[in-house]
This record gives C-alpha cells, structure tokens and sequence, in this order.
C-alpha cells in the first residue's frame, strides 16, 4: 500500500443473539443499532434503556442502577462505564454491588463499552452501566 492510500475495509459484527451491542458514539452518549442513548446506558444481554438522570460516578449508588441486576440467570458482573476517563466508584457502592453477590469490573465508557461487545460475543452473562462521555 502505498504512503497516502487507504484501502476501504468495513467491519461488521454479526450479533445475532448476542442482545443489544454498541454499534458507536455520538456526542457523549453511545448508539445501539439505529437508537442513540445521549444521557447513559444500561445494557443487559436481552435490552438496552436510557440511564435516565444517571449520576456523577461521584453520586452512584445501587439504587441509581434500577432493576438493573433482575434478570434470569443472574449476571456475572457489573462492567461500570466511568464516564470519558478511569475514576473509582465509591467503595460503599462497590463494597454493596459485591454483597449482593457480583463483582464490579471499572474502565472508561468507551472502554466499557468495546469491551461489552467482546464480552457478549464470548456469550458472558454480564450488565452494564455506561455514564456518558
């Protein structure tokens, strides 16, 4: 290839099966197939809601989660989207997050977000909780 040339490559993810995955960003929320959530996002592997009036990672407390973890199975774990940079939950959210019997796994939103979408490819049974960008 020569210096300057690009080829054009399309990637496409085959998620049948896999539940919702996020396609890509806009602004600082994250679309899932033609739906764009501006504010947050919860994902479990059979939907994905607006996280409406999502917190300041600051401010987050099971509560802010919603039914989040009410599913059949129970997940593996919460994968936290922390917003456009790494930054630690509270620990009393992560120390109740953890009592009730998940583990808590932190990383940017993007990050998050990439990762989710392996995650559901290995068919894992985890949620999600995206803060916005």
């Amino acid at each position: 290839m020569s210096e300057g040339k690009r080829t054009g490559i399309e990637l496409r993810r085959d998620d049948s099966g896999q539940g919702p995955i996020v396609t890509g960003f806009q602004g600082s929320g994250f679309r899932v197939r033609d739906d764009v959530f501006p504010n947050g996002l919860l994902l479990s592997p059979v939907r994905a809601l607006a996280w409406q009036d999502a917190p300041s990672i600051d401010a987050l407390t099971h509560e802010s989660l919603g039914d989040l973890f009410d599913i059949d199975p129970r997940p593996e774990f919460l994968l936290l989207g922390t917003g456009s940079g790494l930054r630690q939950p509270p620990r009393s959210f992560v120390r109740h997050i953890e009592a009730l019997g998940f583990g808590v796994e932190v990383m940017d939103s993007r990050a998050a977000a990439r990762a989710w979408g392996v995650l559901r490819a290995e068919e894992r049974w985890i949620v999600a909780a995206l803060l916005p960008l």
